[in-house]
């Protein structure tokens, strides 16, 4: 069997402050578009949702538009950008940098299972 679906019409949506979040649902492989605007931020927009301090999704990326800059937990640090492709494990921060809307697609599957859904923490 095999399944097919197109980027406009994702299956689910969600909102956070500066950004969002749209998934696809398919078998074996969840994917993400994550949209965040200039002054985002993971600690102050989901963190709130995800009853963390610091983000424990993994991902497994690739920037479409807009730099971003990840702050691990170890305090390692690193930036991505227009066709970067990356993987970030879980314990990091994220911020947008700039003024320009990042727009990332993430391939992990826990991204579009977990992120920015409230706990009952």
């Amino acid at each position: 069997m095999f399944e097919i679906k197109t980027l406009d019409k994702p299956d689910e949506r969600r909102d956070f402050p500066r950004g969002h979040l749209e998934t696809i649902h398919l078998t074996g492989l969840d994917f993400a578009i994550g949209t965040f605007e200039p002054g985002w931020r993971w600690s102050e927009s989901v963190a709130p949702l995800a009853g963390t301090d610091t983000c424990q999704i993994h991902h497994n990326g690739y920037v479409v538009q807009g730099r971003m800059r990840f702050r691990m937990d170890d305090g390692a640090e690193g930036e991505v950008g227009p066709g970067d492709v990356f993987v970030l494990p879980p314990g990091h921060d994220a911020w947008v940098i700039g003024d320009d809307q990042v727009l990332l697609y993430d391939f992990a599957g826990s991204m579009a299972n977990e992120y920015a859904k409230p706990t009952d923490r």
